[in-house]
């Protein structure tokens, strides 16, 4: 637990990426050395004489169906790790301090599962656990958005720890004897590693879209089977009887939403089910039932899904709602297009609307007399449609999914509309932008993962190198909307570093987004020129932003503060 949070908290911060790794190469050498030396003198003892230590053990070896029970009861932890790390790190991004927090919960709950404490045992964590897979079932349903409240990603370390805790302390008191315990631990290995390999590996081939975490909820309600309980069709039948007026009330709460905030739809909602289910402790089938049905509907597509699948990178799909043709990452929606102007050119919505900050600049007279322009993140391609016939425009793209999906007309036409010849360079814009020479008089940045901004994309070695694939008057532009992060005074502090001048714009927009199509967006602008920036500051809407003179994001150690801001916020 120590060397785990000592990374984020000590090694990311302090020493950074490139010390951090010259230190760890230094350390397994060293290790190394010691465990040669620890070989040599266990093989110089052998050869000594010494007096055999002789231990009883038993010789049964358990049966088959006991080794599955442990393996099948490890997998549902490691599960529901991977994928609330995933949950997480899609919108918080993939950064130490983010990931660590579920895999120190894990490993937490093994030392507290398998310390020799007499009050804890499984039969007194069944409350906890009936309330964790409660909060899990709202979480994990269509109730709550999950952009509502930052707080209701929060709740999933403490459903995490429970759901972990009780797995653990169950295979704790299963535990056999002395004799079988290689065995034991070994199937507990296995159990672990299959959740990782489920998890990485046969989910993304298997299923569309995640629902991994669903899945892994349900076995864990599964879990309270293990006890002495018969499963009879009475038991099924009120499990099933019960389960249908809490979906529709669920439903309810989710749609008409009468209780305002997500955080509160979710209290409520969690307080409902906890009491359904403490009704029902004494009777684990119809537990086990009821979070059946419930998560049924959350393993379901979209029902107006035009296209979902999954690529390394997060759930896409597109669908269509009131008019409007949606693409959504993550929980993110990432662009839409009226249905309406399919067959036509086109106007851009979204962040990309006519009188935003990112059309403001397209469309300026420096941005109409640009003849290179570069996007980093394609997204629908909305921006294209601000393409002059003379001018160059470039796309970077990590995802292919996300281009294919760009550039076919039959789930948008941006770019098949306004720029066919356009060429999307696939990969890491940042390496792909390093291994070609471009000179853009205006570079987009706009890359996102769900709602996470790739870190190593607004360092100060990436605006560095930004610049010097710009003209020397050129302008470029982060889009930097975001549910957790406020990004402004890190890209201040960058521009301040490398003496370049910057302004923004928070463009926030009342409206219903489904009425105008327009939605609200934050943006930067930056460039060696001052007066180009100052072209931009003249019109009233943007404001020049100074450093406020803290240490600028590095390559080494942009990670923890910015985890720390999000915290603090």
């Amino acid at each position: 637990m120590l060397a785990l949070l000592a990374f984020p908290l000590v090694a990311d911060p302090l020493l950074g990426a490139t010390e951090t790794s010259n230190l760890w190469f230094m350390g397994f050498v060293v290790f190394g050395g010691l465990l040669v030396t620890s070989g040599l003198i266990a093989l110089r003892g052998a050869h000594g004489v010494a007096t055999p230590v002789t231990t009883e053990f038993t010789s049964d070896s358990p049966r088959l169906k006991q080794i599955a029970i442990w393996v099948a009861i490890a997998f549902v932890p490691s599960s529901s790790m991977l994928s609330f790390t995933t949950k997480v790190s899609t919108d918080l991004g993939s950064i130490p301090l983010i990931w660590v927090v579920p895999l120190a919960t894990y490993i937490l709950s093994f030392v507290f599962a398998f310390a020799k404490w007499k009050n804890l045992s499984a039969k007194g964590l069944r409350i906890p656990f009936l309330l964790a897979l409660a909060a899990g079932v709202v979480l994990l349903s269509n109730i709550i958005h999950q952009h509502t409240a930052p707080i209701i990603i929060l709740i999933y370390v403490p459903v995490l720890f429970v759901i972990a805790l009780y797995a653990h302390r169950l295979l704790y008191e299963m535990r056999p004897p002395a004799g079988q315990l290689t065995v034991f631990y070994i199937a507990l290995s296995v159990g672990g590693a299959l959740g990782g390999l489920f998890n990485s590996i046969v989910a993304p081939v298997a299923f569309s879209h995640e629902i991994e975490a669903q899945l892994t909820l349900i076995l864990a309600g599964g879990l309270l089977l293990l006890g002495k309980s018969s499963i009879t069709p009475r038991n099924i039948a009120i499990g099933l009887v019960t389960s249908f007026p809490l979906l529709l009330v669920f439903g309810m709460i989710g749609s008409i939403n009468p209780l305002g905030t997500g955080a509160l739809r979710a209290s409520v909602a969690i307080a409902m089910l906890v009491s359904v289910l403490i009704l029902f402790r004494h009777n684990p089938v119809r537990v086990a039932i009821l979070i059946l049905v419930l998560m049924l509907p959350a393993l379901a597509p979209k029902k107006n899904a035009i296209f979902q699948d999954r690529s390394f990178f997060g759930n896409h799909s597109v669908y269509s709602t009131a008019g409007f043709r949606i693409y959504q990452n993550g929980t993110t929606l990432h662009g839409w297009q009226r249905e309406e102007d399919f067959g036509k050119r086109p106007t851009p919505l979204s962040y990309y609307h006519p009188n935003g900050p990112m059309a403001q600049v397209i469309t300026s007279d420096f941005g109409r007399q640009s003849e290179s322009i570069g996007i980093v993140g394609l997204g629908t391609g909305a921006l294209s449609c601000y393409k002059l016939p003379f001018q160059e425009w470039a796309f970077f793209e990590i995802d292919a999914m996300v281009d294919r999906v760009a550039r076919d007309p039959s789930k948008f036409t941006y770019i098949s509309e306004c720029a066919p010849e356009s060429k999307t360079y696939l990969g890491d814009a940042r390496i792909v932008l390093a291994q070609n020479t471009f000179e853009f008089d205006i570079l987009v940045l706009d890359a996102y993962s769900s709602d996470a901004i790739p870190q190593h994309l607004i360092t100060t070695e990436a605006v560095r190198m930004y610049t010097e694939r710009l003209a020397p008057d050129g302008v470029l532009v982060f889009h930097i909307s975001n549910r957790y992060y406020d990004l402004i005074g890190p890209l201040a502090r960058i521009a301040d570093e490398l003496g370049l001048h910057a302004a923004s714009q928070n463009d926030k927009l009342d409206a219903n987004i489904f009425k105008t199509g327009a939605s609200s967006s934050i943006v930067a602008i930056i460039s060696p020129e001052r007066a180009r920036i100052d072209s931009f500051v003249q019109n009233g809407k943007w404001q020049a932003v100074v450093s406020d003179g803290a240490e600028p994001w590095t390559d080494d150690k942009a990670n923890l503060l910015s985890a720390l801001k999000w915290l603090q916020d």
